[in-house]
């Protein structure tokens, strides 16, 4: 045996999925969650030191939102030809940026600027995450890497954003915003070692940006999108004073933990189905968070049905996000990352909307009308979910086993050119 052929190494296993790159694309996802809802549980402290109210100081996750809005869609479409590697490493340099200004700035102006960049990273790279992984392992294996990668979501949400709120009553929130600059330099280096480099699109074979929505499918994706999270954040973001007359007011961590967890389970179990059962899973998600609004707006008042209510909705929401990115990946094509950055615009639309609707419902027809609107929103979803049949939400199962019968010339390539 030659020097050589001692030290090549043996071809990855075609089952195995590439774990360190798509954990890197997972962390970059924590990161964003992260530092998009870590002001929602240092409030105080941040306006005291701010010197501004707790409403102006919360003002920072709303310009956050913003920012991602306003970005996704034409940073997406102007950094399509770039390397994918370099344009995911300048979306993390952004975070570890803004965070590093955020920690240390004592001006108000300053720290909204640094969050409205965050907000603009945060469009950028959420455009990218989903396409990347896609982009890492064979067809069959896209929708269960895609479920990796958008892993950081729920973990932020449910452990992430607790246990920091937690460490910033300890060593105070500065050099929490310190620690996730720390991690987000420790993820540089981490998607140089373990996440291959990919090319961006021809300049000559780009689909112009007006016409992505009209390909087939992805105006029912964005739809569900918009009106899936729209129904999520009219309830999500009022949590705490429609569990007021429950006697819950004083439990809201409870419950939003017994969501996250459940969240956890269903994104697990979202990876293991999505490549073949992708809408079988939506038409689940909106099932299950119909089953969850409808007692609540019924039976609001026994606590015991608030918490499987909880994690009926956390069990149905966990794994949309994947669901939904591969949906639009999956009727897109060639324009997957534009069309993701739509998603991300109508995600943001929807997080917006849904506090603006539910602000004017809490304060006109009270708290009690909030599950009924996203009842309503979500049975919306659902009805486009049924009737998207042939494009926006397929029959996976059978698309790939019709691929898999075609000769190796007549199926579509994957890209997995490297630069």
């Amino acid at each position: 045996m030659t020097h050589a052929t001692r030290l090549r190494r043996p071809p990855p296993r075609a089952d195995r999925l590439p774990l360190g790159g798509l954990l890197a694309l997972a962390t970059a996802g924590f990161v964003t969650i992260m530092t998009e809802a870590l002001p929602a549980g240092i409030l105080p402290a941040m306006s005291a030191d701010l010197g501004v109210s707790e409403s102006a100081a919360g003002q920072s996750v709303m310009v956050y939102a913003v920012g991602s809005l306003l970005a996704a869609v034409p940073l997406t479409a102007a950094t399509a030809t770039w390397p994918r590697r370099r344009l995911l490493l300048t979306a993390i340099g952004g975070f570890a940026l803004a965070n590093t200004v955020t920690a240390v700035s004592t001006s108000y102006p300053l720290t909204m600027t640094a969050r409205f960049l965050a907000g603009v990273v945060a469009g950028l790279l959420w455009a990218l995450v989903a396409g990347y992984a896609r982009r890492m392992v064979p067809a069959e294996r896209r929708g269960k890497a895609t479920a990796v990668a958008m892993a950081g979501t729920p973990v932020a949400l449910s452990i992430g954003v607790p246990a920091a709120t937690s460490l910033a009553g300890l060593v105070g929130w500065r050099p929490t915003f310190g620690i996730m600059t720390l991690l987000s330099l420790i993820l540089v280096v981490w998607v140089i070692l373990a996440v291959p480099s990919f090319p961006g699109a021809v300049r000559e074979s780009r689909l112009p940006l007006r016409k992505v929505p009209a390909i087939p499918g992805v105006a029912p994706v964005l739809t569900v999108t918009l009106t899936f999270v729209l129904a999520h954040n009219l309830l999500y973001t009022y949590i705490a004073p429609f569990l007021g007359p429950a006697g819950l007011a004083d439990r809201v961590d409870v419950v939003l933990l017994t969501f996250g967890v459940a969240s956890l389970g269903s994104i697990l179990a979202t990876g293991a189905l999505v490549d073949r059962h992708l809408r079988r899973l939506m038409i689940a998600g909106c099932s299950l968070f119909a089953t969850a609004a409808l007692p609540l707006g019924l039976l609001a008042d026994v606590p015991a049905l608030v918490y499987v209510s909880a994690a009926i909705w956390g069990a149905g929401f966990g794994g949309a996000a994947t669901v939904l990115q591969t949906a639009s990946a999956e009727a897109a094509g060639a324009a997957g990352d534009v069309a993701q950055s739509l998603i991300v615009t109508c995600w943001n639309i929807g997080i917006a909307g849904g506090a603006a609707a539910g602000g004017v419902l809490l304060g006109t027809a009270g708290s009690g009308s909030l599950p009924w609107w996203a009842l309503a929103l979500v049975a919306t979803a659902f009805l486009v979910t049924v009737t998207s049949r042939r494009h926006g939400f397929p029959n996976l199962a059978r698309r790939l086993a019709r691929n898999q019968a075609l000769s190796p010339a007549a199926r579509p390539e994957q890209d997995v050119t490297r630069v």
